[in-house]
């Protein structure tokens, strides 16, 4: 696919223009119907689209799917694109474009970088999607441009881009960027996107790393068809590889295109299977980098087979049933007590230490402003170390009112990741003595004086513990 290179500089220069930005149409719906349209509800943004400006025929045209009259809009250049067709003097988009913002760093506001070319959005009682259909930014590519380090990077690969969402998220801050993806239809919509957004990346065809092999990079990125399924009946979300294979492979095959220092993020499915320990499941993936792996949720085998049955608007559709039977029937006989969602990050650091953890609460946006100081190596401890207290770390005691002491006692921290940690009375008590004066060993001496616990002991526990909470950021290093 060849895009008409002028007629993208002067659609660009609409959307730009009529601030077809993700702030001006969040600031033309207000919130009531930029709520609803997020539930994929269009009435109230219909009626907040009324008036027929360039901005509110855009947002009518290509997110909320309705035509519009054909002087609204130059059509030639639309069309020429293949974005649009023109019948009865209306305007009606043929494909999804849809502005995106870069991604910020904390404290930072996002800032308008670019549009994405996708399918147009299934809905129910809509035309049936298409094996090769191409999906747009969603909650998944939200979540993984929220992971991505931070800063300047070098080479990039996008592996898996789809309509090209994390290519255009990270252009601005990349040497160069590489798209890869095993469908060709994915790659004439990011191919649009590039073209739209103003950006250039090296476009190749194929499967996993196969396109770039012999290369490695400073950054890769990854929304990888990880749907677990019994068939394979749409490209953007299965491959037909047996339970969570494709994101063992993924895992397994990028250590080696990661340059020193670099970084691979990507979201997975896993499987929990009966017998089996899903953490030591996926820490197994990972080999030769330092690994962070954070199950986000879990499904059972029936809200599993659920929610991709509704992405694909099966519901109450005649082969319903049949579909939701042969899910369960592929789990049953997998013994699959539930697949487990989330993201992994690896490392190129030099190190192998590989940490698994379940956060399923709200953490602060985005985490990649701090995944830098998340996926670093439990240190080693000695009584002249001196630790600090984190900032933000604070103490709940839990235990009958009235108690003489509690029965337990919770470090958890008020914001980032916003972890919570049982600890003793030991930990405790360094949480609230550690302010980077003293090393450790005077302290947990006082510690055991105040307690009237044997030293040796003290010393001993602290020295135990206390490397894994300064690795999960309870404590600072001095």
């Amino acid at each position: 696919m060849t895009v008409d290179r002028g007629a993208a500089a002067r659609v660009r220069g609409l959307f730009e223009h009529a601030d077809y930005t993700v702030a001006g149409v969040r600031h033309l719906l207000g919130p009531v119907a930029g709520a609803a349209l997020a539930r994929d509800e269009i009435v109230p943004a219909l009626r907040a689209t009324r008036d027929g400006t360039p901005l509110e025929s855009l947002v009518r045209l290509f997110w909320l799917q309705v035509p519009v009259p054909e002087p609204a809009l130059p059509a030639d250049d639309l069309a020429a694109l293949g974005l649009v067709e023109r019948s009865g003097g209306e305007v009606r988009a043929l494909l999804h474009v849809e502005p995106v913002e870069s991604a910020s760093g904390a404290g930072d506001p996002p800032s308008a970088r670019g549009h994405v070319v996708s399918d147009l959005k299934a809905r129910p009682g809509g035309v049936p999607l298409r094996p090769d259909h191409v999906v747009g930014q969603g909650g998944a590519s939200n979540n993984l441009a929220q992971l991505v380090v931070r800063g300047p990077v070098g080479d990039v690969l996008d592996l898996g881009t789809g309509s090209g969402v994390q290519a255009v998220h990270l252009a601005d801050r990349a040497r160069s960027v590489t798209a890869t993806d095993v469908s060709a239809r994915a790659l004439d919509l990011a191919r649009l996107s590039f073209a739209l957004s103003g950006i250039d990346a090296k476009l190749l065809k194929g499967s996993l790393f196969e396109p770039v092999e012999g290369r490695t990079f400073d950054l890769i990125v990854s929304n990888p068809p990880f749907v677990i399924s019994p068939d394979l009946r749409f490209e953007y979300r299965e491959t037909g590889l047996p339970g969570d294979e494709l994101c063992r492979r993924l895992v397994r095959r990028a250590p080696a295109h990661l340059a020193p220092g670099g970084w691979c993020h990507l979201l997975a499915n896993w499987l929990h299977v009966e017998g089996e320990d899903w953490r030591e499941r996926v820490a197994d993936w990972i080999e030769g980098v330092d690994g962070w792996v954070v199950q986000r949720d879990v499904q059972d085998p029936a809200e599993y087979a659920e929610l991709w049955l509704r992405d694909s608007c099966d519901v109450g559709s005649p082969e319903y049933r049949r579909r939701y039977d042969a899910w369960l029937d592929y789990f049953e006989a997998h013994k699959v007590t539930g697949v487990g969602f989330g993201w992994i990050s690896l490392h190129a650091s030099g190190g192998e230490d590989v940490r698994v953890e379940e956060l399923r609460h709200a953490v602060d946006q985005p985490v990649g402003a701090y995944v830098r100081d998340v996926v670093r190596a439990r240190p080693r401890l000695t009584l002249e170390t001196t630790l600090r207290t984190a900032p933000g770390v604070v103490q709940e005691q839990i235990g009958p009112p009235g108690a003489e002491d509690p029965e337990r006692i919770v470090l958890r921290q008020s914001y980032g990741l916003r972890r919570a940690a049982q600890v003793g009375t030991v930990e405790a008590a360094l949480a609230g003595a550690c302010d980077g004066d003293l090393p450790l060993g005077p302290l947990l001496d006082a510690i055991a004086e105040l307690t009237g616990a044997d030293a040796g002991t003290v010393r001993a526990r602290a020295l135990a513990l206390l490397p894994d909470l300064v690795a999960d950021g309870f404590f600072d290093m001095i």
